[in-house]
């Protein structure tokens, strides 16, 4: 955990021809939300040019990037989620408690980014970008990659009843991503939740990673909107396909 980032090479590495990582409080890139910026030469060996980040409205629509984008563009509207099968370019979501989830699909060459908060979550932000990875991009659930990082845990991330409720709409096996502390309370699992929508879309459960890491509980390592009450900051978590060698 002492590293300005988190990478997870079960899930990719450059050999795979894509570049990920999930942001710390110590990590380098930023981006003005809804432009296109130039990433920093030195952070971590990132070779993709240009990082595209966007407005989040903690919503379930998705910014499809499949034309190449240059230093400079600006994108209007607010999206949770963004898709690209164009090398050299990052996608970008910021979290500070929310989950940060990216995508892969080695065999069709395109990648995805989404910010799943509990609204976006029960609403189903991560299977309708699954959707739209197999129905634009030809990708297979099957093939798909997925690696969950870090966010607000089951050990301190409490929810009451207006969120549970929710939960149990979209969610048979709810239970089993709660912990009860009271009638009307208890703490989410929310990354456990987010694997139970992929693992019901039909991705492998050995082709899901994900990091185990509390932004709530780890001050020193992850900004969390729970713990300091404000957004202060946030974390950014990208991913890119690597340009052709």
């Amino acid at each position: 955990m002492a590293s300005e980032v988190i990478t997870v090479p079960s899930f990719a590495t450059d050999a795979d021809g894509v570049e990920h990582f999930f942001g710390t409080r110590s990590s380098g890139p930023s981006v003005t939300p809804g432009r296109a910026a130039s990433l920093q030469a030195g952070h971590h060996n990132v070779t993709a040019p240009v990082m595209v980040s966007v407005k989040q409205v903690h919503g379930t629509d998705a910014l499809v990037v499949d034309q190449p984008v240059q230093h400079g563009a600006t994108f209007e509207g607010g999206w949770d989620a963004l898709v690209t099968d164009q090398p050299g370019v990052m996608v970008t979501v910021r979290t500070a408690d929310c989950v940060p989830v990216l995508l892969h699909d080695p065999g069709r060459r395109v990648v995805a980014a989404i910010h799943a908060g509990w609204r976006g979550a029960v609403a189903g932000i991560v299977p309708r970008t699954v959707a739209l990875l197999v129905d634009r991009f030809g990708a297979t659930v099957e093939g798909l990659r997925m690696a969950i990082g870090p966010s607000a845990g089951p050990c301190c991330y409490e929810v009451d009843e207006p969120v549970l409720s929710k939960l149990r709409e979209v969610c048979p096996d709810w239970e089993s991503v709660v912990r009860p502390v009271a009638a009307d309370k208890a703490h989410l699992d929310l990354r456990a939740f987010v694997r139970l929508q992929a693992l019901a879309d039909g991705l492998q459960m050995e082709r899901i990673a994900m990091v185990n890491a509390c932004t709530i509980c780890q001050p020193d390592v992850f900004f969390s909107y729970r713990r300091e009450g404000v957004v202060k900051a946030t974390m950014v978590s990208g991913i890119a396909l690597l340009p052709d060698r």
